[in-house]
């Protein structure tokens, strides 16, 4: 039986969306243990003791897979990837959610993927289809009527928006820095390996983090461990994966169908009930990122059709002997 090349052609991009969406899935329920273990934790210690339990895990996989170092040529990339998004995102993201409420956060960071989709398309040289920038368009109207829905009544700090601004600006500067250094390692590697950068960063906070890890509740501890080894070591993996796959910019919509997650688990871990502009915001999050990710169903017509095939010219001297 043959094989079908169209299906085989696919396969990449099925198991490119399944990483994304195991990321997009736990880095959604990272705002569940945030929410938990913020309560005990600063958000430099909790951002170093994240950082410590992925690294950790993922170590271990190195060492079993014997992944190695990473080449020279990807560490410009790790290293930039690992300040601005596991060391700096992480800790001024955690400090931005203690000034100002959810919804606010959430509306402020998720100007991410627009910015991520700037910056591809102009230091890597991301296409900017029509179907990408209708996607994006729709989901940042869902994550703006997400954000306004969640937002408390009272008025949000200027700190904490200027926070949140910041966190989205090294998130977008992460990803993209990130995306080179893919071609020349594994994303085992790139993972791996830039969550130690963003460790050694956070490092001037390792006081703070024996002091309250010494009175934390055991709650806040395993959330922090949670996040240390599913929405850290899983999910930035799988998401280098993906990333390795497809474009910064298709990543970073993807991305926009987390406040649709956060909302449905809060709702079942929380048992806070949205409202409809909640549910609508949600679904226009969920609707714009299946727009973003679609392919047109045009395709180039094969240049190697038999019909369409042009004649061999003859020889010159074929020409030659005729004109005798």
């Amino acid at each position: 039986m043959m094989n079908n090349p169209q299906s085989a052609e696919r396969r990449p991009d099925v198991l490119a969306a399944g990483a994304a969406t195991v990321t997009v899935v736990l880095w959604a329920s990272a705002f569940v243990s945030i929410r938990s273990a913020g309560d005990a934790y600063s958000p430099g210690a909790l951002a170093l003791g994240r950082l410590l339990c992925g690294a950790a895990v993922l170590g271990v996989i190195c060492a079993v897979r014997r992944e190695g170092w990473p080449p020279r040529p990807a560490w410009r990339g790790i290293a930039v990837s690992g300040v601005l998004w596991f060391g700096f995102y992480m800790v001024v993201l955690n400090w931005g959610e203690q000034q100002v409420d959810a919804g606010t956060a959430a509306l402020v960071v998720n100007i991410g993927p627009i910015l991520i989709a700037l910056l591809g398309a102009r230091l890597l040289g991301d296409p900017m289809p029509p179907r990408l920038l209708a996607g994006m368009a729709v989901s940042f109207v869902g994550a703006v009527a997400v954000g306004l829905s969640m937002s408390g009544e009272g008025g949000a700090s200027v700190l904490g928006v200027v926070l949140c601004l910041l966190a989205a600006v090294g998130y977008a500067g992460g990803v993209v820095a990130q995306k080179p250094a893919l071609a020349r390692a594994s994303a085992l590697q790139v993972t791996t390996f830039g969550s130690l950068v963003g460790a050694v960063v956070c490092l001037p906070f390792a006081g703070q983090l024996a002091h309250e890890a010494a009175d934390a509740p055991l709650s806040a501890t395993l959330n922090m461990v949670y996040l240390g080894v599913f929405p850290t070591a899983l999910a930035f993996t799988t998401w280098a994966y993906a990333l390795a796959r497809t474009t910064a910019s298709r990543m970073g919509a993807t991305t926009y169908a987390v406040p649709a997650l956060v909302v449905l688990m809060s709702w079942l871990a929380l048992g806070e009930v949205p409202g409809p502009l909640t549910l609508a915001g949600g679904a226009l999050c969920l609707a714009g990122v299946a727009v973003s990710r679609s392919r047109s169903t045009a395709r180039a017509v094969p240049a190697t059709a038999p019909e369409t095939a042009p004649e061999p010219r003859p020889e010159r001297r074929d020409l030659d002997r005729e004109a005798s």
